[in-house]
């Protein structure tokens, strides 16, 4: 006989790996903002009951991915272009902050790792590709800091712009990314030295760039 607790324990499994592949699909772009998830059609598809959907979809809300609307369901998480600007610049100040955290406690591997990243931006053509590395090369400066709610924060705010990011990085093309790349390299050499002023600031004009250039493509939140 299943107890209680390995019931709970099952629907506890269940309930992160729905949770996790939404996440992927959402964040790929399979699943676009806005989109109506259907509980019927998970339930389907990961042959579970409505119990584990529910606390995959409370984790999605709490990751930034999902809206839940009371007596009227879930839907992947959509933003308009004020609301895109106000996250950008929470992001200037709250990421500078994560990076001067963590920068004197960052492995010499870890910054091998992302100087890899950053050629292997430098070297890919496919767009999804280059968000992917993006999303990873920066995440990976912030990860000692030490700060668990901030870290928190950070990953929620870029899981909330990724759409908008890969609209943006689509929009401007491979050669429109000469200028993120040498910031990027800026950024690792600041980082290498260990200069946490110099980092923050290039850091925060890094995401400054980005959100003053999404105000020329108002188009993109209308997709």
């Amino acid at each position: 006989m299943t107890t209680g607790r390995a019931m709970s324990k099952q629907s506890g499994a269940a309930s992160l790996r729905i949770a996790n592949e939404l996440s992927r699909k959402i964040l790929s772009g399979s699943l676009l903002p806005g989109t109506r998830i259907r509980q019927e059609q998970i339930a389907e598809d990961f042959g579970v009951s409505r119990l584990p959907i529910r606390e995959a979809l409370r984790i999605l809300e709490s990751r930034g991915l999902v809206a839940l609307v009371a007596s009227t369901g879930a839907w992947v998480s959509s933003m308009n272009l004020a609301e895109c600007q106000e996250t950008y610049l929470i992001r200037e100040r709250v990421e500078p902050l994560a990076l001067g955290q963590a920068i004197d406690r960052i492995p010499l591997d870890c910054i091998d790792r992302l100087a890899r990243l950053a050629n292997d931006m430098e070297s890919c053509e496919d767009i999804e590709d280059f968000v992917e590395l993006d999303r990873e090369f920066h995440l990976l400066t912030f990860q000692e800091a030490n700060m668990p709610t901030l870290l928190e924060m950070v990953e929620r705010l870029w899981n909330t712009t990724q759409h908008y990011r890969r609209a943006y990085v689509q929009l401007i093309g491979p050669e429109g990314l000469e200028e993120t790349h040498l910031e990027h390299r800026m950024l690792l050499a600041a980082i290498r030295r260990r200069d946490v002023r110099t980092a923050e600031e290039l850091l925060a004009m890094h995401i400054r760039k980005t959100r003053i250039s999404l105000l020329d493509h108002p188009e993109i939140f209308n997709r």
